[in-house]
């Protein structure tokens, strides 16, 4: 690694990615720059390790990336030459874990829904099929979702508000978090964002002793709780914010208002390294 001026955190659909398309060729010249310069890109994302793997292949990212909203940080093998605690082997990568593990999610996510009287099915109760018939992907595409660590999506087949309610308290005396998403809720423990953005953060200062700027670019449209754990916050699509603990980049240093999905990106990522 080479010591860099920034690192880059971005979300992906709405941002990096074309919110329908899932492309990113209006961003290219931008991924470019950050290739030359060597900046670290990193990619964080509610996707799994594996639904992460083809995007990575296509942008040829050789960065970690932050998968299931802040279940577990990724990294290739070699990328950091310090000594990083408690990492365990995922697949072709080191990972260390936030979230509780898969099997003790599902576990309790049953558990609670039988102590509230609710109906529950998640991924762990359905066919790829099944799952891609909920999210509308092609059934290969399912079973990449399919393929979990951390986090179980579900969704309520028998409940009504206060049910929910509930649910959603039973859980919380468990140490377990059910959030509603866009499409399906969310059950796990352990799993934040930020905190793994700032780990990250961290392991980067740690490996190359310099300053720098942690920027997050993501689009507006969604609440997302890591974009405050950066240095500087690019909102796609709305003003910048700041972080309240950084004054490190002045508000003139960007445009005041930015433009969303990749065109926006590019545009924010080549102001912000120029």
């Amino acid at each position: 690694m080479l010591a860099p001026r920034h690192i880059i955190y971005t979300g992906l659909e709405g941002a990096l990615l074309d919110a329908r398309t899932d492309s990113f060729a209006e961003a290219e010249e931008a991924l470019s720059e950050l290739a030359r310069r060597h900046i670290p890109l990193v990619l964080v994302t509610s996707r799994t390790r594996d639904e992460i793997e083809p995007l990575r292949r296509k942008l040829e990212h050789s960065h970690p990336f932050i998968a299931e909203s802040g279940g577990g940080i990724y990294f290739p093998d070699g990328y950091f030459n310090i000594k990083i605690p408690n990492v365990t082997r995922s697949g072709r990568y080191l990972c260390l874990a936030f979230g509780r593990p898969y099997k003790e999610v599902c576990e309790v996510l049953d558990e609670v829904a039988e102590e509230s009287g609710v109906g529950v099915a998640g991924f762990h109760h359905m066919s790829a099929r099944e799952i891609a018939e909920n999210i509308g992907v092609k059934p290969r595409d399912a079973e990449l979702a399919r393929s979990r660590e951390f986090d179980e999506p579900f969704f309520f087949t028998s409940a009504d508000e206060k049910a929910i309610a509930r649910f959603v308290a039973a859980a919380k005396e468990r140490g377990f978090d059910a959030r509603r998403g866009q499409t399906f809720w969310h059950f796990s423990s352990g799993s934040d964002s930020a905190r793994a953005v700032r780990s990250l953060t961290k392991l980067f200062r740690d490996a190359t002793r310099i300053k720098f700027r942690a920027v997050g670019i993501a689009p507006a449209s969604e609440d997302l709780p890591w974009i405050r754990a950066v240095d500087h916050a690019v909102l796609l699509g709305a003003p910048e914010i700041h972080s309240e603990d950084s004054g490190a980049i002045q508000s003139d240093d960007l445009a005041p208002e930015n433009a969303s999905g990749p065109a926006g990106w590019n545009s924010s990522i080549l102001n912000i390294i120029s």
